[in-house]
This record gives structure tokens, C-alpha cells and sequence, in this order.
């Protein structure tokens, strides 16, 4: 069976960057499951499944604009340590903040006296990565699946919708 919208694909990767400094992998442990087609995955990796089947063995390097994205200067912001009255913050914090555009995930890179510079850039912004990919299995979607958009594991997702 190949792998096109809503099939349910589990599969092993090792993600690393391009210089071979490996970020994540699932091989130690579960495989991973995915709906093809919710967007879970980057869209390099996802457009990379098209197609294929279980069995399957790829690599594939990813450009940040098909990963997470090209790293914005505009998105460091030094705040005010007001901000943080009554908390203890240190650098490598990552927390939501609300800014003009909604909710958005931030990190804390450093800090002054008066000051917390703060970056909205996703930690792997920028950055080209390297998928060595595994296809274990696929099959179609459930109804369920594709409804709540996501894989469910043993028949059930864990959670209420």
C-alpha cells in the first residue's frame, strides 16, 4: 500500500543536522504514527512519504523553509524583568506569551539587570536538517482518524474530542 492522504504511517527516523549532529530519533524507542496529510510532520518530511510504501528506507535533507522556518531577527525582543515579577527565570526557559499576533512559544536566551531578551523563533529555525526514514507500516485511516485528525495508537487516541 502507498502512502497518500490519510493513511496511518509508522515509521522509525533519526533527524540530525546537516553537519551530523543528531537532533532527535525515535529508533531507541516507539516508532512514531502519524496521519499522512494533518500537517503533524514538517512539510519536507511529509511530502517525502508521498508514495511510498512499508518497507521503505530514505534519507533526505530538508531546507528550513520546508522545516521550521527561516530564523527572524524581529522575533528577539529585549522585555522589561518587570514582566517577570515574582519569577525566578533563567535562560533556556521556554514559556507562551501573548503578543499582537495571538500566542506564540518563546524562549529566554539572556538576561540583564533590568532586562530578558526573549526569542520567538521556533529553537530550529534556520537550521537544514538531515531525516534518515524507516516505513514500518501503513494502512488507511479510520473514520475516527480522519475526523479527529490524527493517528489513534491501539484503537484509541487517549483523550476526548
Amino acid at each position: 500500500m502507498k502512502i497518500t492522504e490519510n493513511s496511518v504511517v509508522t515509521l522509525h527516523f533519526t533527524v540530525s543536522t546537516t553537519d551530523g549532529t543528531q537532533i532527535d530519533s525515535s529508533r531507541n524507542g516507539e516508532p512514531m504514527v502519524v496521519l499522512h496529510g494533518s500537517h503533524y510532520l514538517i512539510k519536507g518530511l511529509e511530502d517525502a512519504l508521498d508514495g511510498r510504501e512499508k518497507g521503505d528506507t530514505f534519507e533526505l535533507n530538508v531546507e528550513p523553509e520546508n522545516a521550521y522556518g527561516e530564523r527572524h531577527d524581529a522575533l528577539v525582543q529585549m522585555v522589561p524583568k518587570t514582566m517577570f515579577e515574582g519569577m525566578d527565570v533563567e535562560v533556556g526557559m521556554t514559556f507562551r506569551a501573548t503578543t499582537d499576533e495571538g500566542e506564540q512559544s518563546v524562549m529566554i536566551i539572556d538576561q540583564t539587570d533590568d532586562e530578558i531578551v526573549v526569542d520567538g523563533n521556533h529553537p530550529l529555525a534556520g537550521i537544514p536538517l538531515h531525516f534518515d526514514v524507516e516505513i514500518l507500516d501503513v494502512r488507511d485511516a479510520t473514520e475516527d482518524e480522519i475526523a479527529h485528525g490524527h493517528a489513534h495508537a491501539g484503537g484509541s487516541c487517549g483523550h476526548q474530542h
